[in-house]
């Protein structure tokens, strides 16, 4: 980086960061300004921890409830191993999938190991979707089950910057 950031300037943008970006029209010169640096240092400190593998991606997070989608559900699967990167292409692929990851399974207890969540305003159609997306990718077979959500927690990013006040010298 030719004009890198100070120490400082770096911990404070990684605290503004953890709490989201500014809901502006450029919101890296937002945070360059709230921390006196340039919008081109900012986008160059956030280019350099990428690459440094301090985050792989910068999301958002929705409110689901609050824009009417409150027959939010998890379709668990319990996959073959030899399959189940190929089952989650095509179903993180498909219409109404929000989101598509494996995990391990937790036997005896948890035999599932393809995560699906959907996010739907009725119960019923959810039903019925994942109805449909089961025929038509024939996983009808595969045990499965499909999970609602019966509470909404906060959701937030990591936290990766000492708290402000904390102590960083040892």
């Amino acid at each position: 980086m030719k004009d890198p950031l100070n120490e400082q300037q770096s911990l404070t943008l990684r605290r503004h960061l953890e709490t989201g970006l500014p809901l502006v029209s450029r919101p890296f010169q937002a945070l360059a300004e709230q921390i006196g640096a340039s919008e081109r240092q900012v986008l160059d400190q956030v280019q350099h921890w990428h690459e440094q593998g301090l985050f792989r991606r910068v999301g958002l997070v929705v409110n689901h409830r609050a824009l009417g989608f409150a027959a939010n559900a998890m379709l668990v699967l319990d996959v073959p191993d030899a399959l189940v990167d190929e089952v989650g292409r095509r179903l993180g692929q498909a219409p109404g999938i929000s989101l598509c990851y494996q995990r391990p399974r937790r036997l005896p207890q948890w035999q599932y190991n393809l995560f699906c969540m959907i996010h739907g305003r009725q119960r019923d159609r959810v039903q019925a979707q994942v109805q449909t997306l089961l025929e038509q990718h024939l996983l009808n077979d595969l045990p499965h089950q499909l999970l609602f959500s019966t509470h909404l927690f906060k959701q937030c990013g990591g936290r990766f910057a000492p708290p402000a006040g904390a102590r960083i010298d040892g």
